[in-house]
């Protein structure tokens, strides 16, 4: 299989898995300049699919920095209301959302982090109902990636120039399965296995996790009424769609003052253009109550004070060390697939899916039933080899899930 050949089916793979377009849906991709080509032809196959209108949404990564560096202090605590305007439309006619990333990890770096932080509240505040359609499935929405010069530049330093690009391409390829036959059927298989260790764990009804590792000592407490899910969603009308492609996990939600202990990452964080390292998070009964960090000391801190929820966390995601992502040694500087390769939190907003009955409850009343909610929902991966992960049940025996990084079951 030649280069287009891969590039036509990672395509088909983006619509008609992904995001699985509908008839007379409309479809509103969010990219850059990098992605002209990849873009293309995901546009075409989402007519061909049925999709009655699609929209592109570019940016250029040189004028976003520019814009940063530039722009008044007052910008960055307004978010423009047309933008707000097309994502309530797509989520009134039961439209889809499509990411395509070509994410330079450096960006942004060296912007000052107070700037940084007035954007996250801003489009967090004005994108509220989005967020929630997003976070709740109730619009199709998927995310996938395409290298970019910069960002195969960081991932690959030590390659010439030239083979930069192409060996994040073939990375790319092989994490979402391009390339090994039929992608679509790999897909459905690869699913199946994810949902099947979903239901063992639904199965299991544990009410607490308990992990360690070196510089982790954690326990995570489970709302009673939780739900353990893979990277399979649905719309409210029944369509299944892949919210993140590749996706290695099976996630569910914390009881949000039921988190105590201390918690160190194993791989960056790339947050807003910058990257975060070297931290450790120490809760006490749910909150963030210290962050330390060797690298983005001040925008962790601006993260997690971003509103009341961002110092307390959203999702508990498991996945084990030998998986492929994993198993490459690529450090991709991209949170889709770095925390694919490791288990992983998040800090912030929660997923009202992953709890019986709360797809449709407002605000305050997930609140009321102990889950998290915020402007923030930021991705930190803190699995490795050494991580051993026990599961409580609710006559308080312990049970291996993970031992030295791997599912124990």
């Amino acid at each position: 299989m030649n280069f287009h050949e891969k590039l036509e089916q990672y395509a088909e793979l983006t619509v008609y898995v992904g995001l699985n377009v509908q008839k007379g849906q409309l479809v509103v991709i969010n990219t850059t300049i990098d992605t002209l080509e990849f873009t293309r032809i995901v546009v075409r196959k989402a007519y061909e699919a049925g999709a009655k209108r699609v929209q592109v949404n570019y940016e250029d990564p040189v004028l976003t920095r520019t814009h940063f560096e530039l722009a008044p202090d007052d910008t960055f605590k307004e978010y423009p209301e047309w933008s707000v305007l097309q994502r309530d439309e797509v989520v009134n006619t039961g439209g889809a959302f499509l990411w395509i990333d070509a994410e330079d990890p450096d960006l942004l770096t060296g912007i000052p982090a107070k700037r940084l932080a007035d954007w996250q509240k801003a489009s967090g505040t004005a994108l509220e109902r989005y967020r929630q359609a997003v976070g709740t499935d109730k619009v199709a929405w998927s995310i996938v990636a395409i290298p970019s010069s910069k960002w195969a530049q960081k991932v690959f330093p030590n390659l010439p120039a030239e083979q930069q690009m192409e060996s994040l391409w073939q990375a790319i390829f092989k994490t979402v399965r391009i390339g090994e036959g039929n992608a679509v059927e790999a897909w459905k298989n690869h699913i199946a296995l994810l949902e099947k260790r979903a239901m063992q764990l639904n199965d299991k009804r544990y009410v607490k996790l308990q992990y360690s590792a070196p510089g982790t000592n954690l326990t995570i407490e489970l709302p009673d009424k939780h739900i353990w899910m893979s990277g399979a969603s649905k719309t409210p009308q029944g369509n299944p769609f892949i919210a993140n492609m590749p996706t290695e996990e099976v996630y569910t939600v914390p009881l949000k003052h039921g988190v105590d202990g201390i918690v160190q990452n194993t791989k960056p964080l790339v947050y807003q253009g910058n990257v975060i390292d070297g931290f450790t998070l120490t809760f006490e009964k749910g909150k963030i109550v210290q962050a330390k960090a060797a690298t983005g000391q001040e925008l962790l801190d601006e993260m997690i004070s971003a509103d009341e929820g961002a110092a307390y966390l959203g999702e508990v995601a498991l996945v084990p060390f030998h998986s492929p992502i994993s198993d490459s040694n690529i450090l991709f500087y991209n949170t889709l697939f770095d925390e694919n390769a490791s288990n992983h939190l998040a800090i912030g907003d929660s997923y009202p899916t992953c709890y019986e009955g709360a797809r449709d409850l407002e605000r305050n009343q997930l609140a009321a039933i102990g889950l998290n909610t915020s402007i923030v929902h930021e991705d930190f991966m803190i699995g490795s080899e050494h991580m051993n992960i026990d599961g409580i049940t609710i006559d308080g025996s312990k049970e291996p899930i993970f031992r030295n990084g791997n599912w124990a079951f």
